[in-house]
């Protein structure tokens, strides 16, 4: 009869102790975040990094395959609403690979990125041998919020013979 009148203990939590918890989450999450700032910018440098630098072997690699006459160009200030190349060294809408106005492919542009190119200039043309002009050029890839000063900053250098190569910090090739 006595286990008529003790009452089934439920489990789980109460409101308070669920507080409490949310509460702590909250905090650690507030102290954390920063330090993911950083991590986050090396991610979107590296990605737009490898974007450049597979569309770069694949205009050389159509330049091979179709006798030269290749062309990366980079996309206009406005394109798309993007105003991030208004001068002519800055890549930051995008790039395109075409040949004799057809056009093979087109990049969208990194996101909170910016792209610089050295010589400035607004395209790249690939010959038969997929050797990229006399000159060589180098792509400055760095966080748009923190610029070159960035340790998130990468450098692609790309020599005329077509070698490509990625070093850290804002170097010349």
């Amino acid at each position: 009869m006595a286990d008529k009148f003790h009452r089934k203990r439920s489990s789980g939590f109460t409101l308070v102790e669920l507080m409490v918890t949310i509460t702590i989450m909250a905090v650690l999450a507030a102290l954390a975040a920063p330090s993911f700032t950083g991590l986050i910018e090396r991610w979107r440098v590296r990605s737009a990094v490898e974007e450049l630098q597979a569309t770069l072997y694949y205009a050389r690699s159509e330049a091979i395959k179709r006798g030269g006459g290749i062309v990366l160009q980079k996309k206009a200030n406005g394109t798309d609403g993007c105003q991030q190349a208004a001068a002519t060294i800055e890549w930051g809408c995008g790039w395109t690979v075409s040949t004799a106005g057809s056009l093979l492919k087109t990049v969208s542009p990194p996101v909170k990125v910016n792209v610089t190119q050295a010589p400035s200039g607004a395209s790249i043309r690939f010959d038969r041998y997929g050797m990229a002009g006399l000159n060589a050029h180098s792509f400055v890839i760095s966080p748009a919020g923190s610029g070159v000063s960035s340790s998130a900053t990468t450098t692609l250098c790309v020599a005329s013979g077509g070698r490509i190569r990625t070093l850290p910090g804002d170097v010349s090739c």
